[in-house]
This record gives C-alpha cells, structure tokens and sequence, in this order.
C-alpha cells in the first residue's frame, strides 16, 4: 500500500482516468504472461487465506471477487486471480464491437473514495474476446470466472433478447457463471429491462436458451445471476425477484453504479454518469438486505459497491451477499488490496 499510495498512484492521477486503467490493464496482462509472472503477483498478493464457499452450485476459493468493467475485453483475468480474487467477472460484453460513450468519460473523486463513469459498455465485442476465454480454458484453475452479458447501444429493448443470447452462445462453454447486466445507467434505456414489461420474458427466454446449450454439451446448466441497480424502487425489485424466482435464475448482483451524488463535491453533482465506490455502499448495503428479505436463501447474492476494507466486505456480508466484488477500491487502494482484505477477513 506505501509503495502504491506515495508513488503509483500519484503518477496514474496524473493521466486521464480511463488512460490510467488502460495502462494498468496493459501492464497486469504483460506480467502475467511472463514465464515468473504468476509468482511475482502472488508476492504482490502476499498471503490469500483461502475459505471456500459454495453459492449457487459453485465453488469460490475465497469471498472476494472483481467486478465487471475492470477486464472489459478478458485480457487479465489470470492476472487478477494471480493477485488473490477468487473471481472475476469479465466483460460487460456486446455481440459486435461498440466504441462507448465519447471521452473523457471516467472521473476521479479521490476524497471521496468515488469514481463516475459513462464508459457505455465499450469492448471489441464476443467473437474477439473469444479466443482468450478458449485460453482460459486451458489453465489449470480453482478461481471462478463469470461473463456479463451486455447489449447492443442501439438494439431498441423490444429486440434487446437477441443481443444476450447471441453473446451467451459465444460464451456459455467457457463460462462458470452468465452475469445479465441489465441495470448500467450507461446505456440509455437498459434499465427498463428491470421491468415487468420486459424482465420476466427476457429472463424466460436466457433460461430456455441456457438450458438448450447445456443439453447440446451434455453439462449441468450454467448459473445466471441478475445484476440490478442500486436505485431501484420497491415495485421494481420485487418484480426482478419475482421474475428470478419463477424462471429459476441462480441469483442476484447487487448493485450497478448509481445516478445519485452523495457525498461528491459541486463539481460532481452534475457529471453524467454512474458513481461508484465508497459514497455507493450505504445504498448498496440497503439493496442487498431487501434481496435477502425477499428471496431468503432461494438465490444467490453477490455484493458489489463500495468495497475497501475488509469492514467492507463483512458489512456485505453480514447483510446478506455470499460473496463481494470489488472495482473502485483497487483504484484507490492498489493491487494488494485482496490479500489485505482476505487477511483481515480471517483474522
């Protein structure tokens, strides 16, 4: 954390945030295909008390994951685990290549511990993350690794089905678990998908599609989770829960970034956006205890939002997520920062 706080991350402040992370990205994945790279990571990691825990017929090696939007393209995936997450969930990926939102489009609250993005699901699309999802496949692993499913910008909803199955085809033999994001404020419209006109007959039609998949490859079927909004209302979470428990998803994310501003200064208040990190968890907090309320232990819940400390993550948990991931606290906090929380979780 000294070496990351007094001279890393002072230099990556310097540079554009989405030009920080890139060069980030682009560092981590040359390391990790070094002949040493695993072990030098794991050094970097320190020690990563393994605790497994099954959630929805998987397997994780420990509680603490990295969220979708850190590795858009899956090119560090190996890495990231290499460093002590015992998931990671790549992506959010589109059937075609999509350019995002126009930049700068990342925004840096360091005070607040908060970051804003409108990034727009920018990736180079399913057909060219694939052969690095077929790599993996080659790896001798034990951390677990999840897709998240993403649309078209321009797909109207009413078509918006077509663009997750398509992906889901791509990805379904290489994946561990299908993440639906369905809630970035990114994407404009996306979040209507998480509702009754659209949620039940769009989770239905994954469902059927993930079920003939498996039948195809003679596999059990692979889990979905549904990843949410921190700014739903209560009608609308309880008709995504409905919607999940009678198509028989495997669980919930939550939460998504979030169009509110606590805590963030004048000149974050109106940045377009979703925020993330430490101004996010209060709220995120919240959702995950309404989750637990309405589906018991029927689904799986993964926390996400505002993850720093391993305070965190317990809070997380103990509000009813099974497992965490984490973003904007790698940002701030550097790339050691799941050995400490894990550490500190057993401890």
């Amino acid at each position: 954390m000294r070496v990351y706080a007094r001279l890393i991350y002072p230099f990556l402040s310097l540079l554009d945030a989405e030009v920080a992370h890139n060069l980030t990205v682009g560092m981590l994945e040359n390391v990790q295909d070094w002949g040493s790279g695993q072990s030098f990571l794991g050094r970097v990691a320190g020690d990563c008390p393994s605790s497994p825990v099954f959630v929805s017929g998987i397997k994780f090696p420990n509680r603490l994951g990295v969220a979708a939007g850190f590795d858009k393209d899956v090119r560090v995936a190996a890495g990231l685990a290499h460093l002590g997450f015992g998931h990671i969930e790549v992506g959010t990926l589109t059937p075609r290549p999509q350019e995002g939102n126009p930049k700068p489009r990342v925004f840096r609250y360091k005070q607040q511990g908060a970051l804003i993005n409108r990034m727009g699901f920018p990736n180079g699309g399913v057909r060219a993350a694939l052969p690095r999802l077929r790599q993996l496949d080659a790896l001798e692993r034990d951390w677990v690794l999840g897709v998240s499913l993403g649309k078209q910008k321009e797909t109207p909803l009413n078509n918006a089905v077509q663009d997750y199955i398509e992906v889901m085809q791509f990805v379904y033999p290489h994946s561990d678990y299908l993440a639906v994001n369905i809630s970035s404020p990114n994407t404009p419209g996306l979040r209507e998908l998480q509702t009754k006109q659209y949620i039940s007959d769009l989770l239905g039609q994954l469902k059927d599609e993930g079920r003939e998949q498996a039948q195809q490859a003679d596999t059990a079927e692979k889990p979905f989770f549904v990843k949410i909004a921190p700014d739903i209302d209560e009608d609308g979470l309880n008709d995504v829960i409905g919607a999940a428990l009678d198509v028989g998803v495997a669980g919930i994310i939550a939460t998504n970034t979030t169009r509110g501003r606590e805590s963030l200064p004048s000149e974050g208040q109106h940045q377009e956006g979703g925020m993330s990190g430490s101004p996010l968890h209060t709220k995120s907090i919240e959702v995950v205890k309404q989750v637990k309320a309405l589906v018991g232990d029927q689904l799986g819940i993964i926390g996400v939002g505002g993850i720093r400390t391993a305070k965190d993550a317990q809070n997380m948990l103990d509000a009813g997520a099974s497992v965490v991931q984490l973003y904007t606290g790698m940002v701030y906090e550097g790339p050691r920062i799941a050995g400490r929380i894990l550490r500190e979780l057993e401890g």
